[in-house]
């Protein structure tokens, strides 16, 4: 997450995506290359299955683990060094901003999972330690990575076992809010709000105040695209993941939330165009992606693809929810071929699953009203 204050229920929402709209822009993909530079392009890894029990190939499932923590970080080194060898762990970004904490949960996780797959996400990326000198965010993006090769952490896409498995690199623009504002209440700009603002650095050309960042950050996921092509060819269960938001519907409304425009710093719609040209455009039962970045756990399906977050978030957080994060994480989300069932309990997820989407409705929830009263 990126804001400074998160009170208990805020989170963020959107009207469905129109398939029409993302058919035409799966057709333009090509015309979202910036100048990152194209190397020889293999085909997938295939990544080879060791010896394993009866229960086969299983894959976990985990995101914000913000590390710089210490009971975060004792959280991970309490993760069973036996249990999980045979395993695979998905990474959605959010690891730790010091980069010496970010290589040790790396390594942690390493020694206990046989395989490691990682996306970066913002705090990743954030340059205001003092001691941590980087020219830009894109500077320390590197460096991450190429921590990430010397420990054996995946961050292209690979076929284990049969799975097909695509780390999708991302970032947030604010035009993926299209809801009607929350109006009547003072409510602090987003420079004020997100310390992405000021704790990323970015070149000239790049900005998180247009869509320039989100563009760049696809445009990184064309390198696979050959890659891609070889999954989607041999695979028939493909798991994509990101440490950013594909649809704003998969966040409560604004009016739900504390901090209303939140939505702005959370999503990309090239992102949801990215999953949809590799799971397709009415998905399947085989389709699945993962994400991060706002806390909260979700588990639902949109159009044909399961969506699943499973967040360890800040201590303070996991202390108020009702399923905790300690004792059921990393989440299992799939085993022996199959996709596990669903991830319960999800506070908004099961709400919307019995109740119907209302955005248009801007008069604030009880406790958010109560909050902002108060201040």
């Amino acid at each position: 997450m990126v804001m400074r204050f998160i009170p208990s229920y805020s989170c963020v929402s959107q009207k469905p995506m129109n398939l029409n709209y993302l058919s035409k822009h799966i057709a333009a993909l090509s015309k979202y290359k910036t100048d990152i530079k194209r190397g020889f392009i293999e085909r997938p890894q295939i990544l080879p299955l060791t010896s394993r029990d009866a229960v086969g190939l299983r894959v976990f499932v985990l995101s914000d683990l913000h590390t710089d923590y210490a009971e975060n970080m004792r959280w991970v080194k309490s993760i069973s060094t036996v249990r999980h060898k045979k395993d695979v762990i998905l990474i959605a970004g959010d690891v730790a901003e010091i980069y010496g904490n970010f290589v040790l949960t790396m390594s942690l996780l390493k020694d206990r999972f046989e395989h490691v797959f990682y996306v970066p996400g913002n705090h990743d990326l954030w340059c205001r330690r003092e001691g941590e000198d980087y020219v830009d965010s894109l500077q320390k993006l590197n460096k991450l990575l190429d921590a990430c090769r010397v420990l054996g952490v995946e961050t292209n896409p690979m076929v284990v076992d049969g799975l097909g498995i695509i780390p999708l690199f991302s970032w947030y623009h604010e035009s993926f809010d299209r809801e009607k504002d929350i109006t009547g209440i003072c409510i602090q700009s987003l420079e004020m709000a997100c310390k992405d603002f000021h704790a990323c650095k970015w070149p000239a050309g790049l900005s998180n105040g247009d869509t320039s960042l989100s563009l760049y950050f696809d445009a990184i996921n064309e390198k696979s695209l050959n890659v891609v092509k070889e999954i989607q060819g041999t695979c028939s269960q493909i798991i994509t993941f990101s440490h950013f938001v594909p649809r704003q519907e998969l966040c409560p409304e604004k009016r739900m939330l504390f901090y209303p425009k939140l939505p702005k710093i959370i999503g990309s719609d090239y992102l949801e165009v990215r999953i949809r040209s590799i799971h397709g455009i009415q998905g399947s039962g085989s389709a699945c992606h993962v994400f991060g970045h706002t806390h909260f756990c979700w588990d639902a399906v949109l159009d044909g693809i399961r969506y699943v977050q499973a967040p360890l978030a800040y201590p303070r957080e996991r202390k108020r929810r009702m399923n905790g994060g300690e004792d059921w994480l990393p989440f299992c989300i799939y085993s022996d071929g199959n996709f596990a069932d669903r991830l319960s309990p999800c506070y908004w997820s099961d709400y919307y699953s019995a109740n119907p989407r209302t955005p248009h409705n801007t008069e604030l929830a009880p406790w958010v009203a109560r909050f902002y009263n108060q201040t």
